[in-house]
């Protein structure tokens, strides 16, 4: 049994970065070496100077979507905040709050353009169902003009472009919330990465709640993850195992990444490519097989991801680095800086 307690440490409020570097990688970065247990401390931009011959960067090219919306209730004015999860055939799945003063059956309106309802349906663990009052073809024109960037609840304005909230590389709608480690990156850098003789691959994967959804059991391994849609084409799968193949290492840039290709190791026992949905849960005394180094944000304690961290680099070593990042000042979760995990 692995404590939950097992993974919490002291993270001053003033450490929480509350929007992005300028430029982005002029962010910090920690250099975590777990076999000589060394740490080094870098700028991000310094990242192609890490990398061996034959190295491949693998990104989570997911865009996020403007999925919150602020509504209230039709009948009485009640101000409700929605975080819009997934779709489900003709239904969204989505957080509200405060959730418990919703009912079902409750009418909801978007407060930039009150013709834009859903209908309250019912409660599901976390989430509510709710049903668009409106043409599921028009869903698209109603991010638009009512969705907002959906920034964490540790970010204390909510006004943040989603231009800052994207990576460079996002192409394909769906998260509701950023593959963070990957906004460090500038097309600068990754032309660089190029030049240095590296490559990079891409998967995707759909980042829901369970990237902030916080674990409320003691005993980490009861805890479960929201499933999340993921992607591996033909192409990235090829290109992955052929840097495997020459020597090369697989750097996983994000926890989302690490959990699309060690989820679909475990099932095939390669990198294949398929698409499906995982809730992989990544503990300490976890078996790594697809991935050779990562880079990664600074995470909250006892959250999902910083236990992912510890499985990776060690308990006792990581909660070390995660110390000196404070006694360093570095800037912490979204908008903050960086660690290459190796």
């Amino acid at each position: 049994m692995t404590r939950l307690d097992d993974f919490d440490f002291f993270l001053p409020p003033q450490l929480i970065a509350q929007r992005p570097c300028i430029p982005r990688d002029r962010s910090r970065l920690l250099v975590v070496n777990r076999k000589r247990s060394q740490l080094d401390h870098l700028r991000f931009f310094e990242l192609p100077v890490l990398l061996r011959p034959g190295d491949t960067l693998v990104l989570n090219d997911t865009r996020v979507l403007p999925a919150r919306f602020f509504t209230r209730k039709k009948k009485t004015g009640g101000l409700v905040e929605m975080l819009y999860v997934q779709r489900e055939n003709e239904l969204w799945e989505v957080l509200l709050k405060p959730s418990r003063k919703v009912r079902a059956g409750q009418c909801l309106c978007a407060r930039e353009n009150e013709e834009i309802q859903w209908e309250v349906i019912e409660r599901r663990d976390d989430c509510w169902l709710v049903r668009p009052l409106f043409p599921l073809e028009k869903e698209e024109e109603v991010f638009t003009i009512a969705g907002k960037t959906p920034t964490p609840p540790y970010l204390r304005k909510t006004d943040i472009p989603m231009e800052d909230y994207q990576t460079v590389y996002a192409r394909h709608n769906g998260s509701v919330a950023a593959p963070t480690a990957g906004l460090h990156f500038t097309e600068e850098l990754l032309g660089k990465v190029q030049e240095n003789g590296n490559e990079t691959a891409t998967v995707t994967l759909h980042v829901g709640p369970g990237t902030f959804l916080p674990v409320k059991t003691g005993c980490v391994e009861d805890h479960r993850m929201h499933a999340e849609k993921y992607n591996l084409s033909v192409e990235q799968a090829e290109k992955i195992t052929r840097a495997r193949e020459k020597g090369g290492r697989v750097i996983a840039v994000g926890t989302t990444v690490v959990r699309v290709l060690e989820s679909i190791w475990q099932q095939y026992g390669k990198l294949v490519p398929c698409e499906g949905e995982t809730d992989l849960f990544i503990t300490p005394g976890f078996r790594f097989q697809a991935i050779d180094a990562m880079v990664t944000n600074f995470h909250l304690p006892r959250s999902t991801l910083f236990i992912l961290v510890c499985a990776f680099g060690g308990t006792r070593f990581m909660q070390h680095a995660y110390r000196e990042a404070v006694e360093r000042k570095y800037r912490f979760y979204s908008f903050g800086d960086a660690m290459f995990i190796t």
